[in-house]
């Protein structure tokens, strides 16, 4: 019996690159719920957002409303805020009450345990406050509502799981001591592998890694580089580009260890922002690049994915 995964990255507000992309596969004939399908839905950032949206019910028209109505009032800077933050200075971009508002709209007070389907959503815990110093120590996080014997997240509100998968350093605040799971685990494809493997999983959801099926998902992929061969730098130099150059690090990765272990059980899309478009994360703006670009570009590689999914997942 498969056991499917469908992978969702982070990327702001190219998430609705990743909405456009599944309902692009989702057209083919015969795939129109394909997502229903998902034995787990994982995701990071935005990833994290629209898999507990889908695991709440919701579509993906309803889930591209989440960047296309509220876009701008989760990423809602304000003057004063930056004169204070003095820029990215002294703190972080955006608060986090456009986006904590938006996310009591969709959820309401529901908790982990209360979702339709089996969630794994990313964060990052800063301090894990352990009674030992010797312990004490900041480590990845993984909220799931799996049953089994690990169950102690399925009482957490969906709104602070979301805060705390979406608190991207210098975006947001962090919340409840968590920061985006995006710094281990922007492409969080091999975090679904590892929860599904979970021993303390209950019997019925723990397959065997030949049963696995993982759909990993994009929010478009940035022609990054730096040109020569030596480079002696410093903070000064590297700053601007270290964020990225680890982000687009640790996504290849991921993308490589799901190769290796389930071959043609695993499968990737993906789609190339170009040089001269927009592609912070941030950008309210572009919004329409992104909606473009989610809807048109890369129709081989979205035919190549609908194969795969009518293939394996089906």
């Amino acid at each position: 019996m498969p056991f499917r995964i469908l992978s969702l990255d982070g990327g702001g507000l190219r998430g609705l690159i990743t909405v456009r992309l599944l309902q692009r596969v989702a057209q083919r004939q015969g795939l129109a719920r394909f997502i229903d399908r998902a034995d787990l839905i994982v995701g990071t950032s935005t990833g994290g957002l629209l898999a507990l949206g889908l695991a709440s019910g919701r579509d993906l028209e309803e889930m591209a409303g989440l960047y296309l109505q509220y876009g701008k009032d989760i990423f809602k800077d304000a003057w004063w805020d930056n004169v204070r933050d003095l820029g990215k200075v002294r703190g972080a971009d955006y608060d986090s009450k456009g986006l904590a508002a938006v996310l009591r709209r969709l959820f309401g007070d529901s908790t982990l345990g209360d979702l339709g389907r089996h969630v794994a959503i990313t964060a990052f815990d800063l301090d894990n406050e352990a009674a030992e110093e010797a312990e004490r120590t900041w480590k990845p996080k993984i909220f799931h509502n799996l049953p089994g014997s690990d169950t102690k997240d399925r009482g957490e509100r969906v709104v602070d799981v979301g805060l705390a998968t979406a608190a991207a350093p210098t975006y947001f605040p962090s919340h409840k001591g968590y920061v985006d799971g995006g710094v281990f685990a922007n492409n969080p494809a091999m975090v679904g592998l590892a929860q599904a493997l979970d021993r303390r999983n209950a019997a019925r959801l723990r397959p065997a890694l030949d049963d696995i099926r993982l759909l990993s998902v994009g929010t478009g992929k940035v022609g990054l580089y730096v040109k020569g061969v030596k480079h002696d730098w410093g903070y000064a130099q590297w700053a601007p580009k270290l964020s990225a150059l680890l982000m687009d690090g640790v996504m290849g990765i991921a993308d490589f260890q799901c190769a290796q272990l389930l071959g043609e059980h695993y499968c990737r899309l993906q789609v190339p922002i170009l040089p001269d478009e927009p592609h912070q994360m941030d950008r309210v703006p572009a919004l329409p690049v992104f909606d473009q670009i989610g809807r048109q570009r890369g129709v081989a590689e979205v035919n190549r994915v609908a194969d795969w999914v009518q293939r394996f997942w089906m």
